[in-house]
């Protein structure tokens, strides 16, 4: 397909949104939905096996640029859900299918966009991976393609659907552990070193230009191909949005803050390993809101102790922290007759002499918190037509990915930067802006409008 009768296809896709969505949403709710997973590889295989335990959805199609992934992937559909589905290489020819009722994105981050935007003009909806995008224009840009066209689309931060994660939360939000002022990250996933790989000719079965896509041309190598891309600027968000944006998301819910930061601050650096990465294998960063309000972020690859607790939400009156598993406690003081120092005591004297805090612990209850994954989540969404009830709707992935990104471009650029929440821009700040979008490769080009 070109861009000419792509551009055709799209349009006419998107003059029948209306007439799906009233068909879909009214006579059908409970019909069977036909889905198609795109990007199978490595984490769409989880959207196959997610998908195939929720009643009433078929997974019909599956895509990929890779080929030689056929086999496997439609015997993993066969033994789940006991038929054959159909296969697919171009992501935009299985768009034109009248018959795909929804899409589930799984392909490497700088593909979200695009196939998302085209998804929502064909009048499919969406369960697209995390980050949602792969540049702050680009999530906008799916927003406004989401409420354009109207669609379902779901983010895959999927911490949200867990129950303990969701009970966490609501303590967070009620007030009995005061008002949090900082929540904190300290994400440990070591990875060895990628070593280096010569380049070499294209496997037969791949199609690596549209692997590629809106990403500047490289000659194949083994180390940009597959899970290799997360670790070349070009198609990487660093660990902080591959990995991070979990922990990153859990705290922007957790600090209850539904807009951008004012402030972000980010460093870091490739240690060790001598490979082909280009990206930080630790990295460090603050973002600052505009009443005060901190969340920041350690990221590290490398070795290091394991941690527990990745998240942790500082309050006035205790604190709480998740990872494995989620605890909360308050604090308290118990000042004695006499623990202010008198006139003349050292300073050494006097911290000695104040009380240390105690902490009793604040049960958690996710007893009353219903067991639904992020699959049957958006798939009820779908059928409901009811965006409000998404645990993670693409605004959200758009807020969360967006402190990814913002951390990546102030890393790049070596300093602190000052960012307008409103117009999502730096103001003034011609560099930095820039990083804001990127350079696509025709005919793999967002749209200025969608």
């Amino acid at each position: 397909m070109n861009e000419t009768s792509r551009r055709h296809f799209l349009r006419g896709a998107a003059a029948a949104v209306p007439a799906l969505d009233m068909s879909f949403a009214q006579s059908c709710p409970n019909e069977r939905i036909n889905l198609a997973v795109v990007g199978f590889h490595g984490r769409g295989r989880g959207h196959i096996a997610g998908f195939s335990k929720v009643p009433n959805v078929r997974i019909a199609a599956l895509c990929d640029v890779d080929e030689r992934l056929f086999p496997g992937g439609i015997a993993l559909v066969e033994r789940l859900q006991g038929h054959r589905p159909d296969t697919e290489y171009d992501v935009r020819k299985l768009l034109e299918r009248k018959d795909i009722d929804a899409v589930s994105i799984a392909t490497p981050d700088y593909w979200h966009a695009l196939i998302t935007i085209w998804a929502c003009q064909a009048g499919k909806d969406v369960y697209v991976e995390k980050p949602v995008s792969f540049t702050v224009v680009e999530g906008r840009r799916m927003v406004e393609a989401a409420r354009k066209y109207n669609r379902i689309v779901q983010s895959g931060l999927n911490m949200r659907c867990e129950p303990e994660v969701r009970a966490s939360m609501q303590l967070l939000h009620s007030g009995r552990l005061g008002k949090p002022y900082r929540a904190k990250i300290d994400m440990v996933k070591p990875r060895a070193s990628i070593g280096h790989t010569p380049e070499s000719s294209i496997p037969d079965g791949v199609h690596w230009d549209l692997y590629l896509g809106p990403t500047p041309y490289r000659p194949f190598t083994l180390n940009r191909f597959h899970y290799g891309w997360h670790f070349f600027w070009d198609t990487s968000t660093t660990d902080v949005g591959n990995t991070g944006v979990h922990y990153v998301d859990a705290a922007r819910w957790g600090l209850n803050k539904p807009v951008h930061p004012v402030k972000v601050h980010s460093t870091g650096g490739y240690y060790i390993w001598d490979s082909d990465q280009q990206t930080p294998n630790f990295q460090v960063g603050t973002f600052e809101y505009a009443d005060g309000t901190i969340l920041d972020f350690t990221t590290n690859n490398l070795y290091a102790p394991p941690n527990e607790d990745a998240n942790t939400y500082f309050t006035t009156e205790g604190y709480l922290t998740g990872g494995s598993r989620w605890q909360a406690f308050r604090g308290k003081f118990d000042p004695r007759p006499g623990d202010i120092a008198p006139s003349g005591v050292s300073e050494r004297a006097t911290n000695a002499s104040f009380p240390k805090a105690t902490y009793a612990p604040v049960p958690i209850d996710a007893s009353a918190e219903a067991h639904v994954s992020h699959f049957e989540n958006f798939i009820s969404c779908v059928r409901s037509r009811k965006r409000e009830d998404l645990y993670c709707e693409i605004l959200e992935g758009h807020l969360s990915s967006t402190l990814c990104h913002l951390a990546n471009i102030s890393y790049r650029l070596g300093r602190k930067l000052v960012f307008d929440p409103q117009s999502e821009t730096f103001a003034g700040d011609v560099e930095a802006n820039t990083l804001l979008t990127r350079k696509y490769r025709a005919p793999f080009v967002l749209p200025d409008r969608v």
